[in-house]
């Protein structure tokens, strides 16, 4: 009974880290075209396969196009946040290169704990 006991708090704690991993704040400031990161940024076009690390992540080929609507600032510069169809998330801004600049002016704004969330398939809800 009670190795059935440590193997459930095993699993808890192995399922609590994971949560807590793709939780992770990955900066705490952003810069996007507008202070409710609405407005697409730029047109990027993938220069190389990219598989990103977890959910949060968008996955491209080479050659596909992807809308840019955030770029992390600060912490985390390397980081870029968009589109390609119905597919949303982070990407390495060294894997795209940008074919037209969409806005005049960036505007930095602080990230919130939903930018950082796994959001596929509607398995979170906000009210």
């Amino acid at each position: 009974m009670s190795r059935i006991l440590d193997q459930r708090i095993l699993l808890l704690v192995i399922s609590f880290s994971a949560s807590v991993q793709s939780t992770k704040v990955l900066s705490k400031w952003k810069k996007c075209g507008d202070p409710e990161c609405e407005k697409a940024m730029s047109r990027v076009q993938a220069t190389t396969d990219y598989l990103g690390p977890d959910c949060r992540y968008l996955n491209f080929k080479t050659g596909e196009e992807i809308i840019v609507y955030s770029k992390l600032s600060r912490e985390n510069e390397n980081l870029w946040t968009g589109s390609k169809g119905k597919d949303f998330g982070y990407f390495p801004r060294d894997a795209v290169k940008v074919e037209e600049v969409l806005i005049g002016e960036e505007v930095e704004v602080l990230t919130k704990e939903t930018d950082f969330l796994c959001l596929h398939e509607d398995k979170y809800t906000f009210e």
